[in-house]
């Protein structure tokens, strides 16, 4: 059965909290599984949440602060100790390729699994992978160092209209030919079909408004965000380089965001529904969740 779903791993800025382990999120895409941010303490929130090592597929990291990174060196070691049998690829900021040697190598461990490695660079919309079941893209964003958001998204489908094809006389093997060839005996595909969008999630973490956070939220079915500070903490987030809940729910409100998760909360705040009552107030009408530890998010079900 296909599975769609985040699960938070950890929901902490900066430092963790007696409620809040430093950032680690999997996301679940049918039967992949693409880790991002592992923070200190990602292994055993894993063990917490249901996760194994055998179900990472990709490592995204946003960028080489502790807060998003200092876990990798663990997760590491646990691929390796658990010899996950298939290929593992690790995507960063090609700047950080000295971090990510750096934690890789932390201390001694038997090697087992060679892990790919994919370091992102450039600008715009980089791709870094394409695969029968979505296409991964970065995007940089405006961070103290450098950074990158993840995109994901899958290839648009077809939804086949019984009461048509039943109208042209087309069934059984007949509708995988027309499927695959597009026409048969005169009836076109359009004729009988819609196009059935593919799905969008997006990663967006320590960042300042900018080109990127829209142009990797827009029209995102899932968009995870940075929300690091209340909007009355603006000018703190604009100086350290983040992003405040009611700029997140802006952000997502502009790209048509369904569902927008807030995360990467600041110790300073003891009330987390805050943050939901302000990117609420910035206009946004989609579903919030504001992230807690092991939280599971699916994502939401085609329109």
């Amino acid at each position: 059965m296909s599975v769609r779903e985040l699960v938070v791993l950890g929901t902490a800025s900066q430092v963790p909290t007696r409620h809040r382990n430093h950032n680690g999120y999997l996301l679940r895409w049918d039967g992949e599984g693409l880790l991002f941010d592992p923070g200190e303490g990602t292994q055993r929130q894993m063990l917490r949440a249901g996760v194994s090592a055998h179900d990472i597929d990709r490592l995204c990291v946003t960028h080489f602060h502790g807060d998003h990174s200092l876990g990798l060196a663990g997760v590491i070691q646990r691929i390796n100790l658990d010899r996950v049998p298939h290929q593992v690829t690790a995507h960063y900021p090609a700047s950080g390729q000295r971090y990510y040697e750096r934690l890789k190598h932390a201390t001694a461990y038997r090697e087992t699994v060679a892990i790919a490695e994919d370091p992102v660079a450039g600008d715009g919309l980089v791709t870094l992978a394409e695969t029968p079941a979505y296409t991964l893209r970065a995007h940089r964003l405006s961070h103290p160092v450098e950074a990158y958001g993840y995109r994901l998204t899958e290839p648009d489908g077809r939804t086949m209209l019984p009461d048509r094809l039943a109208a042209h006389g087309i069934a059984g093997p007949d509708v995988g030919r027309l499927l695959r060839d597009g026409e048969l005996r005169g009836v076109r595909l359009d004729d009988v079909s819609r196009v059935r969008r593919g799905q969008r999630f997006a990663f967006v973490m320590d960042t300042r408004l900018c080109d990127g956070v829209h142009a990797l939220a827009d029209g995102c079915d899932l968009l995870v965000a940075e929300s690091t500070f209340l909007d009355e903490d603006a000018d703190l987030a604009a100086d350290f380089g983040h992003l405040t809940a009611g700029q997140a729910g802006t952000a997502a409100r502009d790209a048509r965001v369904r569902h927008l998760v807030l995360t990467h909360f600041s110790q300073r705040y003891d009330d987390p529904a805050a943050f939901g009552r302000q990117a609420r107030a910035a206009g946004f009408t989609g579903e919030i969740t504001v992230a807690a530890d092991l939280t599971r998010v699916p994502l939401p079900k085609r329109r």
